[in-house]
């Protein structure tokens, strides 16, 4: 057994010692609300957005983007789990802000192996892998300008015909160095 598996494995039994009654906790979210953020390990959304379990939904992808995926989930949260205010929050330092979809594809074209940041440009680092054309066809939903991705990902969110018109959906920006959360003008 790895030793990440058996530090997970270890944590589980002593949260699920101290379980308590969380198991009655409803299904939809006490607060009636979502957060669409991204699976960065640096950010937090229970501590950032003050959530206890059972509170809200909190849907994670890399960079916190409106894919079809992320829409679909939100969609589900309100129609059948009734939340009625959503959240978009992407933050600051983001990896998706250091490369571009032709650069993700040369790089899977290359090789599925790991790659790594080299001289300031990314590299594969186990070339042993062989390589796939697969990711020519994935929109890999990267960031060029922050604000506006925020924008852009309120904005498809706002006008996609599943979205009932009286959700409001705001956009903020997590700044990693200082845990702030900031609004996005405009979006």
């Amino acid at each position: 057994m790895s030793q990440v598996l058996n530090e997970v494995l270890e944590a589980n039994r002593r949260y699920a010692a101290e379980f308590g009654d969380k198991g009655k906790l409803a299904m939809p979210p006490a607060r009636r609300f979502a957060v669409l953020t991204c699976m960065d390990a640096r950010l937090d959304p229970a501590k950032f957005a003050g959530l206890a379990e059972g509170d809200a939904h909190v849907i994670r992808n890399a960079g916190g983007r409106a894919s079809d995926d992320a829409i679909r989930s939100l969609v589900i949260s309100a129609k059948l789990l009734g939340t009625r205010e959503w959240f978009v929050i992407h933050h600051t330092n983001c990896g998706m802000e250091f490369f571009t979809d032709e650069v993700m594809r040369g790089l899977l074209a290359e090789s599925i192996g790991p790659a790594g940041l080299v001289d300031g440009q990314w590299k594969n680092i186990d070339t042993a892998l062989p390589g796939s054309r697969e990711g020519d066809y994935i929109d890999w939903l990267t960031i060029r300008d922050l604000a506006q991705s925020v924008r852009d990902d309120v904005a498809r969110i706002r006008r996609h015909p599943l979205v009932p018109p009286d959700i409001p959906v705001y956009g903020y920006i997590y700044e990693v160095q200082t845990g702030r959360l900031v609004e996005v003008p405009a979006a």
